[in-house]
Order: structure tokens, then sequence, then C-alpha cells
């Protein structure tokens, strides 16, 4: 026996976990425990090196990794394994209350439901006044963007953070609906699911009335009885026009109003002039948008290679707004938009990363006038190959301004008088190009999923008129792809300039995302290979033998869930969903700070004139990349929350009311159920479905009961009543018309976490979400 196996031996026999023998792979719970104290130094390179492993015992600890991977207990992040749920090191929180000892207490910013309770995080307070002076003093109710750390010594919050930077002071407020009381007073209604109910007294309420949506102070809380509230800023009346999506901008927190000192420097901005610029006026480029764009950020042009080394090729250009130009690293204009991240888009507005002037107006490529612009020139050949790029700092003259299906139209045959000159100049190089780039992007084959897109059409009282779902056109697809290229181009080149930048990544599905897929597709006769190493094709088989099948909807809606996130990083790892390994967002600077990085390092590395990157905005990539990535599922979840409860109000009349749905959740409490018409969700609690007991299949996504075999699995089509709309939260409930389908018993690994006792037969559902 060999001195290191020999070691291992007497370190497993012996019991004690705490030995740790250098050269040796430690036990399992040794590495988990490294892990979840050192989450900075948890890549495989910094544990092997922790424990002094090299050889044959670095290729041991690998094959240990991958075992705790494949049973769910660690997860890759990145380039760095994580444990499930873990907080990454730096990450937004918002301090939420104190300890008993007066100290602060945080929680993660952005948390999603199904992870379970948000972890708290004590913020470590610094006795070194060396230390002060550099970390921000922050209080109750603040969001910061803080350093993680795990707590090490087992007591009280799982971690401790240091501060980095405050983002938002203040946040401890709660947004909700007064409602006067007929005794006196009034009471604040919340707007959020799992808020609560307060009371205000007269003497608080300054001007709000009844129906108004508020700000309030939360107040100290009686021992007995509501919690107090004072009114801070009334909002609206929730009977107004656009009041549906101030409800999200506030709850929130999205920046919406523009300091002074940022609409001064914004109006104040003048034309770009043409130093260090290429004059490329005569270039008859186009934009290409939706039909109510009111912002312009990309144009197109394509034309045939006339190079004889590379016969049927072609040469397309993409020309994107310059920002860079006039929003200046760290300026007022500058501030504001790293503060919002991106643009946030609801059915009824827009709040915009930029104001007006600059979005609208000087950055916007309107047709037949002057903008600055950075160009990327994309040399193609026939199959599809990028064979070359070029970057430029130009200015253009857009030739046209055409929506999505007016040059869709044209192509299709039906010009009108503005595409009908551009048809052939124009216009048709354009689709010839496409069908070259599409060569290349079918041999890449990045993940197709089926997930077709609604769109609420508002009345002009806000109020919602009818959803649908857009037809996806060609001349979208065209657009996409050629985005898509420049994106990559600008990551190459600052790559080949050892330029810093922020990346878009996304990384492959956890080992245990895929076993839980693997599980479901079982369930459904549809085979899926083991192993870490699966490609973006690999789901697009998967989905292909679903296609046509009474299955295709929930194989699409797994295979989705099944994915990462993708979010803007320094360090690269690709992106898994496009098939790319180099990927950095460039084509839209008006509304999102990632693009205007990208652009200012373009500026910078190739020498471009004024607007380039700094060094000190280089040393903060790892704070902005983390920043903004919050801000855009704070976007997210702000839509998202708008849609539902402009829903929620639009079906609030038709409660008792039958729909047509499909199951698009399945948990251990019920059914959440999507009406495909109007693409809302609603919840159908275990308990009020039929008269059984219903146990939760994780593998199958189901729910069946324990008596009959019957039951309900994800994709599902159902008949389901409305019960109740509640349009504040945006929540609706449904009672289940349908009867389940025959799938025999559930898996028995899931009966006691699952079971759920059913209600009685002529009892009244239970009201819930109020």
């Amino acid at each position: 026996m060999s001195r290191k196996a020999a070691l291992r031996a007497e370190l497993a026999a012996s019991g004690d976990r705490s030995i740790i023998v250098q050269g040796v792979v430690p036990p399992r719970e040794v590495l988990l425990e490294f892990i979840a104290d050192n989450p900075d130094r948890a890549t495989k390179r910094e544990i092997a090196k922790a424990f002094g492993l090299k050889g044959d015992t670095r290729v041991e600890l690998k094959d240990v990794l991958r075992d705790l991977e494949d049973e769910g207990l660690l997860q890759k992040s990145r380039k760095a394994l994580t444990r499930p749920g873990a907080l990454p090191p730096m990450t937004v929180l918002d301090i939420t209350s104190r300890g008993k000892d007066g100290e602060l207490i945080a929680r993660p910013a952005e948390w999603l439901d199904d992870q379970g309770v948000a972890p708290a995080v004590l913020i470590r307070q610094s006795s070194d006044n060396r230390s002060k002076a550099k970390t921000p003093t922050a209080g109750l109710g603040d969001r910061v963007l803080a350093k993680i750390f795990p707590n090490k010594d087992r007591k009280g919050p799982a971690y401790t953070a240091r501060v980095v930077k405050i983002i938002d002071k203040h946040r401890n407020a709660a947004l909700g609906v007064i409602r006067m009381m007929p005794e006196g007073g009034a009471r604040l209604l919340p707007i959020d699911r799992r808020g609560e109910e307060m009371q205000i007294a007269l003497s608080d309420l300054g001007e709000a009335k009844d129906g108004d949506l508020i700000e309030a102070d939360v107040l100290r809380g009686n021992r007995f009885g509501l919690t107090r509230a004072k009114v801070l800023t009334v909002v609206g009346s929730v009977a107004s026009e656009k009041a549906i999506s101030m409800i999200a901008i506030y709850s929130h927190g999205i920046p919406h109003i523009f300091p002074k000192p940022v609409m001064d420097e914004a109006e104040e901005a003048r034309p770009a002039s043409m130093a260090k610029r290429e004059d490329w006026r005569h270039v008859p480029l186009v934009t290409i948008d939706p039909a109510d764009a009111k912002d312009h950020d990309d144009a197109v042009y394509a034309e045939p290679d006339p190079s004889p080394d590379n016969p049927d090729g072609v040469i397309v250009t993409v020309a994107i707004a310059d920002v860079s130009w006039y929003v200046r690293t760290g300026a007022p204009l500058d501030r504001e938009a790293l503060k919002r991240g991106n643009s946030v888009y609801f059915p009824d507005r827009v709040v915009p990363m930029l104001p007006e002037r600059i979005s609208n107006n000087l950055c916007s490529l309107r047709e037949g006038e002057d903008r600055p612009a950075l160009a990327v020139r994309m040399v193609f050949s026939k199959d599809g190959r990028k064979a070359s790029h070029t970057f430029h700092r130009i200015m253009m003259k857009s030739a046209a301004k055409l929506s999505y299906q007016q040059a869709q139209a044209a192509i299709d045959g039906k010009p009108d008088d503005k595409t009908g000159p551009l048809l052939e100049p124009i216009l048709k190089p354009l689709w010839h190009a496409y069908a070259v780039m599409k060569r290349g992007r079918d041999r890449r084959q990045p993940l197709e999923l089926d997930m077709p897109e609604r769109k609420i059409l508002l009345k002009s009282d806000g109020t919602v008129d009818k959803v649908i779902i857009p037809e996806r056109l060609d001349a979208h697809k065209l657009i996409e792809e050629m985005m898509i290229q420049a994106n990559v181009c600008a990551a190459e080149t600052l790559e080949k300039k050892r330029q810093p930048l922020i990346y878009r990544v996304h990384d492959a599905p956890s080992l245990a995302k895929q076993e839980v897929l693997r599980e479901f597709l079982a369930t459904l006769g549809i085979s899926m290979a083991k192993g870490g190493q699966m490609r973006a094709n690999s789901f697009n088989g998967i989905l292909a033998r679903a296609e046509d099948t009474p299955h295709q909807v929930m194989v699409n809606e797994m295979v989705l869930r099944s994915q990462s996130q993708a979010v803007y990083s320094p360090e690269n790892i690709g992106h898994f969903g496009l098939n790319l390994m180099k990927y950095a967002h460039f084509t839209s600077p008006i509304r999102r700070y990632a693009d205007l990085i990208v652009h200012r390092a373009l500026v910078g590395s190739l020498g471009l004139g004024e607007g380039g990157i700094t060094p000190e905005e280089e040393a903060q990539l790892d704070d902005i990349a983390a920043e903004i990535s919050t801000f855009e599922r704070r976007a997210m979840a702000a839509e998202r929350d708008t849609i539902n409860r402009l829903i929620a109000h639009h079906l609030a009349e038709r409660v008792g009311q039958e729909f047509e749905g499909r199951v698009s959740g399945v948990t251990k409490a019920g059914l959440f159920v999507t009406l495909p018409t109007y693409g809302a969700d609603g919840f159908v609690p275990i308990s009020t479905i039929g008269n059984d007991y219903f146990h939760y299949d994780e593998s199958r996504q189901a729910l069946i009961g324990d008596k009959t075999g019957l039951g309900y699995q994800l994709g599902d089509a159902v008949d389901v009543r409305l019960a109740e709309a509640i349009p504040l939260a945006g929540a609706l409930r449904f009672e289940m018309l349908s009867e389940g389908q025959k799938m025999g018993a559930a898996t028995r690994s899931f009966h006691k976490s699952g079971r759920r006792a059913a209600r009685k037969p002529g009892t009244r559902p239970p009201r819930r979400g109020r």
C-alpha cells in the first residue's frame, strides 16, 4: 500500500473529519465545509492548492467534486463551486431589520419564491478607523452591494457581509392603498401578496384620500393589533391610468425620476463632432424596429463581397448609436444610468435608462439626420462563417425608418411607397445576407425553445384590451442574428486587445437540474444522455422528439427551467444557450449599461477618440457586473408583476366563470395554471382538488391521488373556475373542474413531503391571498 493510500485509510478509520493531511483528498464533509467557508476560493484549482493536491490526487479531487455535483450537494456557478442556494461572493442586499444586539440584518434583494426562505446576512460594523474611512455607513432600509462571508462560528445569521457600496438609501417604506374606515382612521392595504395590513391615524394621513396609492413609513408596531404607518408620499389614485405600473416601480425600488443635474447635463449636450470619425453618411443604413419604437439604437446594411477571395460572400454592417460620446464616466448622466442599469418596459410606459433628450433624440438613429455611431463591418463566407471584422467610429445618416412588418411585407411581395424604392438596393441584399448567416447559425445550433411571447394591448384608460401573440417574422430573426454576430465581434476584439470588459455569460445547466430533467423525461419515454458535457444541440434533440406530441409544451417548459440564468461578468465562461464562446452585449447602449461599458472599452482600446473606459472603471467591473445583473432581475420581476396585476384587474369582474388553462407549475402545495388566452397564472390549492389525498411526484412533475391514481401533470390541459381575483396583488385563485388523468402510483420517495389532505365534500375552499 502506498504512503498516501495508507494515510487515506488511517484518516477514514479514525472518524475524525477535522484532520487534514496535505496531499490527500479530504473527506466529502471537509470539502463541503471548505467551499461554504471560502466562496472566493471555491474553484477546483484553489481547492487543490489549499489541500496540497497534485498529479493523481487532483484527478481524484475532480471525481469527488463531480460526485457531489451529481448528488445535488454542489452546483457550478461560473467557474466556482457553491452549495445550492448559497449567496455569491458579491451580492446586492436590502437591510431589513436589526438583531437583538442592534446589529443590522440584511437579506438578498432578489430571491425567488421556489428557493425557500432568503438567508439572513449580518452587516459587519468595523471598529478599525482606517476601514471606517473606506466602508460606506449603511442604515436600516438601505440597499447595498456587499462582499459576502459565511458565518464560520455557526451562530446567528448564515452569512456576514461588508458593505462595498450603498445603492439606494432608506428603503424602509411600505407601499399600499388607503382605505378609509367608517369608525375613523384608515387602513393601508398591501399591494404585495405577502404584505401586511397596517393602520394609519388621521393625523398621519397628510393629503392622502381613499383609494390613493401611497408610500408609508412603517412606525414602531403595537404590542397588540396592527402595525402603525405614516404616509410619506402620495403616488396617485389606483383608479388612474398607469397606476398599475407605478405599483411595480415603487415596490421594486426602480428609479423613475431623473434628478435635476442629470436633466441639466442632458439638455446641455450638443451634437457630436466629426473629430476622429469616418464619414459614412453615404452608406444606406436602415433601422428596422417595432412600429411603436421611439428610440432607434441599431441600423443595418448588407452587400455582396467584391473580393475574388470570397466568392458569394457577403459584407454585413451593423451601426450602433454612440452613447459613449454623450455619457462620460462619473458624470451625472453616467451615475444615474448605472443606478438604473437598464430601461424597464411596461405595457403602458417605459422607464428609460437615459433621459429622453439622449435616448430619443441625440442618440436615436433618426431617418435623414446625422448621428454618431460605432459600426462593425463583418465579412462572411458563403457558408456563413465569419472571415473578418473591423470596428469604426462614424457619422451616419439613416436612409429609412422601417417597422418589422413593413420590411417583411416588402420582401413578401407587398411593398409600399416607402419600401418599394428600397427593395432591390437595400432589403433584398439584407435578406440574402441573413440567408448566408443562417447557415452558420444552423451549424452552431443554439438552443431553440418554442416559448411564444405574449403582448398586452391596452385601452386608452390603461386597462387591458386584449392579449396577443405577435407573429415571429424573418425580419425579427434577421435583426436578431445580425445583433448576435456584432456582439460576438465586440467580445473577440476586446479579448484580442487584452481589454477588460463585461461579458454576457450563460452557464451550462447544473448536474442537479439535468438530473431532475432526465427523471421527468423518462416518465414520458424520452431518454437523455448522462454526463456534464451537455450542449445546446443536445437539448434541441430533446425538443425535436417532443414536437407535435401532447407533451411538447411541458417539455419546452421543463427544458427552460433546467437552464441557468444569464448574467453579466468580467470573467468569460461563454454563452451556453447561444453556443458561443465569446459574447458581450454591444448593440443596445441606450437601454443597457453593460453595452455602454463595452462601447467605452472599444473606444479606449482601439484609440477611437474621447469617451473611452477609464482605469478606475476597469477596477470596478466586478461590482458593476453584480449590480447590473441584479437590476436586470429587478426589471424582469417588475414587468412580470405588472402583467399579473393588469390581468387580475381585467378578470376581477369574471369571478365564477370557467376558463381553459394549462398546468404550468406543480408544487407540494398545489398547481399553477396558466390561461393561454391571457398569459396569466393562477393557483389551485391542493386542498381544493377532488376528494382524494394527493402526493407530489417530483420526477413526473405531478400531483397523484392516493386512492384513484388520477393526477395532474405539468403541461396538462385543464378546465378551471376563477374563484378569486386580487388585483392589487396580481393574484388569481382557481378551482379545478377537470378530472385528473390515470397515472398510477406516485413515486414513494415523495409521499411524506408531498402529502396533503383534500377538503371534505360539501365544504367551501379556503380563501387565500388576502
